[in-house]
């Protein structure tokens, strides 16, 4: 793309609100073909003619910005008359907005610096081959808008009683060329609109719309009022046990929405922000709280647009809510990049829960797009020494990188390979990933070990001692597992590319050798675990004995945390434990996977126990209901309890291996996954005193019943066991 165009800012200070730039133009003929070229320091809204340009909301996106900004190409010949009207509203979004919450980021208040800025360029082709460019430049106008402030985190206020806003001069501005990329990642849209369940007043005489459903988007309201009356609402992900309307969670995050009306009927959603949410509550509302409908109000959700690839169903009722929260915890936290939690004030693309996830996201939607856009910006972000941050985009800036996080530099592009067969991400992120493994032998303090750092460790483990957020699992020992392993994957990665990689075979062999060495004997479930999983035991199957003794001890319950969970029930099946494993997938009590839904979960929570079973609050600080990394136990029930695996060998599933293992306490279950090459499904269910396998292949394909293998093409069987 060549620009003409220039940046524009605002000539005068606007403050919180947002700036609207407008230019007036005519056309010359009968246009053959017209395309919009746009962005923005910010998010924007653009709209010609009074029709909105696109299905992309939020805009641009969230990139690296420092190197990487996104522009949008629209097709809006279908848009254009004789005499035409483009105007862009340009709000603060993730480049200008207060991020992160929680403490002072130098690298985000570089960005705030900023104006809201645009840059756009119309290229208009006429039929008789003459052309016309409308650019961003001097002749354009800015005024002030309806949306009076607009924020990440702090919700938006819109005033549609102003009438007219006076236009006035914009500014030049040296905005960024250099960084711009065409729009690399999927677009964020709106996807599914939800009506207001029920609607009931608290202990405390407050008003409270619940949608039956922790999501994130926004809310449309759609009513007829008078100049000047107001809609003012409040969000929430859960009640407390007294049945009160609980805000606690979301810390600084105002999550504003405040609407003042014009005369008449109005439809108004907001424009340039997000909330994460399951209840409103209606603060003030046009004659009253008390005369308000719920049909005025409808959440629309909205998150980036992911295709869904995968299907879980069964017999148990419970763990059909755990898949459903699964995808909905996916669905809200892929805004754009893979965030932790989509309400507080954080919403960060925390490298060790995308990770912790990646299998099992691409497994549930095609996230090929979207992880190559993520991944490419962290490439962007990496430090010269290779260190990878907490959160890409790196608003954090840690001077040191944390185990398991910043393996997400390996672990991501290898997993997207493997769900998608297209050697392209490795290609791109092998670089990355060399220089991630770099990082950790420079800076580590023992040789062919990861030594000295400061680490995440077991995150939220449940043996973590008491008043603290780490698990007991010893951070050298997770830091050093995961040397191994993300030296492993380099490995793998690079004989894909036909690259030399026997500089980190010989150093895999010496992580290999030293760790057996520093660590001997194995202290917790999660080390027994990563032993067992990343092949570092010299007897795995006694590691993973001495897992299943640990969980056994502890009552049949987990004590992991990030690190240890999303592998637990491999390993133990892995081993020859299928059966715990299905008893912790299936316990119901705390710690478990369905203990949330007993509890009436919606979408995944950041601690087993976020609502205790006393009806009280993990904590107010550090307490989402909306968090997917714990949702990473689907990629287990599809590849082992339905049995649906690619092989390396053949990645993207252009052969499969379905090696199902049923469990009596389910009378069926059921997989169902699109791969590049068709669709793959796999359901066991009792049958007459046997266990019946329905297994469809769109390739060829080993399948193993009850230990024995199948070579298959292409097709649908059917097979028997005995239960």
């Amino acid at each position: 793309m060549e620009w003409q165009a220039k940046w524009l800012a605002p000539a005068e200070d606007l403050g919180d609100v947002a700036p609207l730039f407008a230019k007036d133009f005519s056309l010359a003929g009968k246009v053959q073909k017209a395309v919009l070229y746009i962005t923005a320091l910010g998010v924007y809204e653009a709209s010609l003619n009074g029709s909105r340009v696109g299905e992309f909301v939020l805009a641009p996106a969230w990139t690296a910005y420092y190197k990487r900004l996104q522009y949008q190409a629209y097709d809006v010949t279908a848009l254009l008359k004789e005499e035409n009207a483009l105007k862009v509203l340009v709000g603060k979004g993730w480049y200008r907005s207060r991020m992160p919450g929680w403490q002072g980021s130098a690298y985000q208040a570089g960005l705030q610096k900023n104006p809201a800025a645009l840059l756009a360029q119309l290229m208009i082709t006429y039929e008789d081959g003459s052309t016309q460019t409308i650019l961003s430049d001097e002749s354009w106008t800015v005024s002030e808008s309806s949306v009076r402030f607009s924020e990440i985190y702090d919700g938006e206020i819109y005033d549609a009683s102003i009438e007219a806003f006076s236009p006035a001069p914009v500014k030049i501005f040296d905005g960024p060329f250099h960084t711009l990329i065409p729009q690399q990642g999927e677009e964020i849209r709106e996807q599914e609109r939800i009506a207001a369940a029920t609607v009931f007043v608290t202990p405390k005489g407050e008003t409270v719309v619940d949608f039956g459903q922790n999501l994130t988007g926004y809310v449309e309201i759609s009513l007829t009022a008078g100049k000047g009356q107001v809609v003012d609402l409040s969000f929430a992900e859960v009640m407390d046990k007294e049945g009160n309307f609980y805000t606690e969670n979301y810390r600084s995050a105002k999550a504003q929405y405040h609407y003042t009306c014009c005369d008449g009927p109005q439809t108004y959603k907001p424009k340039l922000t997000f909330y994460g949410f399951r209840y409103i509550r209606v603060n003030e509302f046009p004659g009253g709280v008390e005369k308000m409908d719920k049909a005025c109000f409808t959440a629309v959700v909205v998150h980036s647009d992911l295709k869904r690839t995968g299907y879980l169903t069964s017999s148990n009722p419970l763990l059909n809510q755990l898949f459903d929260n699964i995808f909905w915890g996916q669905k809200g936290n892929f805004v754009d990049v893979p965030t932790d939690c989509p309400q507080r004030d954080e919403r960060l693309g925390w490298t060790g829960d995308a990770q912790v996830f990646v299998r099992t996201a691409c497994l549930n939607y095609d996230c090929e797009k979207f992880f190559t856009k993520w991944l490419s910006d962290m490439t962007a972000d990496q430090g010269e020494n290779g260190r990878i941050g907490h959160v890409v985009p790196d608003l954090l800036q840690a001077e040191r990188s944390s185990a398991a996080w910043g393996d997400a530099a390996a672990i991501c592009p290898w997993e997207v390979y493997l769900a998608y067969g297209n050697p392209g991400i490795l290609k791109a992120q092998f670089e990355t990933m060399k220089k991630w493994v770099g990082y950790i032998t420079s800076t580590t303090t023992t040789e062919n070990l990861w030594t000295g750092g400061e680490h995440f460790a077991d995150w939220l483990g449940l043996d973590a001692p008491s008043g603290s957020y780490k698990g007991s699992t010893r951070e050298d020992f997770i830091a050093s597992a995961f040397y191994a392993h993300s030296t492993a994957l380099v490995i793998k990665a690079g004989k894909v590319l036909g690259e030399d990689v026997s500089e980190y075979e010989a150093l895999h062999g010496q992580i290999v050798e030293a760790f057996r060495k520093a660590y001997p004997t194995y202290e917790t479930q999660t080390e027994c675990i990563l032993a067992a999983h990343f092949g570092l035991a010299p007897d795995r199957q006694a590691a993973a004995d001495q897992l299943a003794d640990m969980v056994k001890a502890a009552g049949v319950q987990l004590k992991t945390g990030f690190v240890g969970t999303p592998y637990i029930l491999h390993v133990l099946s892995d081993y020859g434990y299928t059966d715990l494993a299905y008893s912790l997938l299936l316990r119901e009590q705390y710690p478990s996977w369905l203990y949330p839904v007993t509890k009436g979960a919606t979408t995944i929570w950041e601690h087993w126990d976020g609502i205790m079973e006393n009806g009280d609050f993990w904590s107010a600080d550090m307490n989402s209901y909306n968090h997917y990394a714990y949702g990473s136990v689907a990629d287990w029930v599809y590849s082992t309890a339905c049995g649906i695996t690619t092989q390396e060998d053949f990645p993207g599933y252009e052969r499969a291996r379905i090696a199902p293992h049923p469990d009596s306490r389910l009378d069926w279950l059921e997989a169902v996954l699109d791969t590049r090459h068709g669709r793959i499904s796999s359901r066991w269910k009792k049958e007459g005193g046997l266990w019946e396998y329905a297994i469809t292949t769109p390739v060829p394909a080993e399948i193993v019943i009850d230990g024995v293998n199948h070579e298959v093409q292409a097709g649908s069987y059917i097979f028997y066991s005995a239960i």
